[in-house]
C-alpha cells in the first residue's frame, strides 16, 4: 500500500498523531479511537494492522498487551514527495517572515 493511501484515511492519521506522542498499547489507542470516532474495536485492530503491514507502526508484546510505537521510516517517502513541492511555499513563508519583521520593526518606531 503507498504511503498516501495509508495516511489517508483519518483514523489512521490519529493513531499516528498518538503514536508520535509515545508508544500506547492497543487497549489505550482503541479507547482513544473509540471515543473519537466512534468505530468497533475490530475496526481500529483492522487500522492497526494497516499500520503494521505498512511499516508505519511497529508491535512488541509485554505479557498480554501489545505496544505500538510510530516507526517513521515510511515518512521518508512521503518527505521526498512533498519535497518537490516545498519550494512553492517556502519563497511565500520567507517573504511573509520578511513582512512580519517590517510591521514588529515600525511598530517599534511609533
Amino acid at each position: 500500500m503507498h504511503a498516501f493511501d495509508v495516511l489517508g484515511d483519518p483514523v489512521r492519521r490519529r493513531i499516528l498523531e498518538l503514536l508520535a506522542e509515545g508508544e500506547h498499547s492497543s487497549g489505550a489507542i482503541v479507547a482513544v479511537i473509540q471515543k473519537e470516532f466512534g468505530i468497533t474495536q475490530p475496526a481500529v485492530s483492522q487500522h492497526l494492522r494497516v499500520l503494521r503491514d505498512s511499516g508505519f507502526a511497529t508491535v512488541r508484546p509485554i505479557g498480554t498487551q501489545r505496544i505500538y510505537a510510530v516507526d517513521t521510516t515510511p515518512m521518508r517517502e512521503v518527505d521526498a514527495w512533498v519535497e518537490r513541492f516545498r519550494g512553492f511555499w517556502e519563497h511565500r513563508l520567507e517573504a511573509l517572515a520578511t513582512e512580519v519583521a517590517r510591521g514588529k520593526k515600525q511598530r517599534g518606531k511609533d
